[in-house]
């Protein structure tokens, strides 16, 4: 198949991953796969890293140039099927494709549990305007399904999938081996988060968290950046936490850090999918705290999988932080069962298997 992403954000966290790793994996298995994206877009930088050809368009924005590059380019590249990711590219795909005479079908793919809007233009753009949505989570689609009332055999979730060989636990030689690789301490117990630092992601909790009674050794590393850095760096300097809290930026390959550490959190308190990053640690047998926003619940099972805590609950938080810090066993008991769930229901070939099935249905149904 020919298959065109379509993605308008700039932003760089689990949404734009998923596109380039699952481009990735269908263009392993044979197929034509291309993006387009706006210049000034992070994912238009990483796509060649993924292997994925990418063009630059005028498509940040709901505006009337968006619509005529768009049919431009559908025009002069015949596509099978889109695959658009955001509202802004959804709406410029749709309206463009009202422009062609042989207009592919679109597969949206909705990957946060934002909330949507109950109105006509919404369910046009839902109902009429694409052939299938796809969710990465059956919360999500329960959401779509209750708010704009699409018809459910059109509604799929298929999850994120996570390449458990890439994502492993490390023993303990290897945990102190990626500490110096990294520059992070060897002998002190290390909390960390892999997360774009956007406010609902619960970073401010987290930090707030180290400054109560969490094990004075306890070190916390924060990978990523974002919109909240600023704020973060404040908030650390404020509580006196320098010495314990490493901000380390972004990183392409997160997997070092990942086992370097003895416990991961994801705070979040809005927006969730199936959150790649919390994904992506229970696969490198990470024992986890993490909130039960949107579709987190299907990764993350209180005392079975993972602790859950509410959300914005920095006592809870801190609690949970102690209760894990200070149990080996419990550590290993949820690693475990966090590794043998993700590899169960979540493994990569699984999702490109479901988005493989769906183009070809919306192709069929074209």
């Amino acid at each position: 198949m020919k298959i065109l992403h379509t993605e308008a954000s700039c932003g760089w966290g689990g949404q734009e991953i998923r596109i380039l790793s699952e481009a990735q994996g269908l263009i392993e298995r044979g197929h034509d796969v291309h993006l387009v994206c706006p210049p000034e877009a992070r994912i238009f930088t990483e796509a060649p890293r993924f292997g994925v050809p990418v063009e630059a368009l005028p498509i940040g924005r709901k505006r009337l140039g968006g619509v005529l590059a768009m049919r431009a380019y559908l025009k002069q590249h015949p596509v099978d099927v889109i695959n658009a990711h955001s509202s802004t590219d959804t709406w410029l795909a749709a309206l463009a494709c009202r422009l062609l005479a042989d207009a592919p079908p679109i597969v949206r793919t909705r990957h946060i549990s934002a909330p949507l809007a109950d109105n006509r233009a919404t369910r046009w753009l839902y109902a009429d305007a694409t052939r299938y949505i796809a969710t990465t989570g059956e919360s999500l689609r329960a959401q779509l399904l209750e708010t704009l009332h699409v018809a459910p055999e059109r509604v799929v979730s298929v999850p994120t999938g996570v390449d458990a060989l890439r994502y492993r636990p490390a023993d303990a030689d290897e945990r102190a081996a990626r500490r110096a690789q990294l520059g992070l301490p060897v002998g002190v117990p290390l909390v960390g988060i892999v997360a774009t630092l956007r406010s609902w992601k619960g970073h401010r909790f987290l930090v707030e968290a180290f400054a109560g009674n969490v094990p004075a050794a306890a070190q916390l590393v924060i990978v990523g950046d974002g919109p909240q850095r600023e704020a973060l760096i404040a908030q650390v300097a404020e509580l006196g936490l320098q010495d314990r809290v490493h901000l380390v930026g972004n990183h392409p390959d997160v997997v070092p850090w990942m086992q370097a550490l003895d416990v991961f959190v994801l705070p979040s308190y809005a927006n969730e999918g199936v959150p790649q990053a919390l994904m992506q640690a229970m696969a490198c047998g990470l024992p986890c705290i993490t909130t039960d926003i949107g579709a987190i619940p299907e990764l993350a099972q209180h005392e079975a999988t993972a602790l859950v805590v509410p959300p914005q609950d920095v006592a809870a938080l801190d609690l949970a932080l102690n209760r894990l810090l200070g149990d080996a066993q419990l550590r290993q008991r949820l690693g475990q069962a966090a590794r043998d769930h993700v590899l169960a229901a979540h493994g990569r070939e699984t999702m490109l298997d479901r988005m493989e099935s769906l183009f070809r249905k919306a192709c069929g149904a074209a």
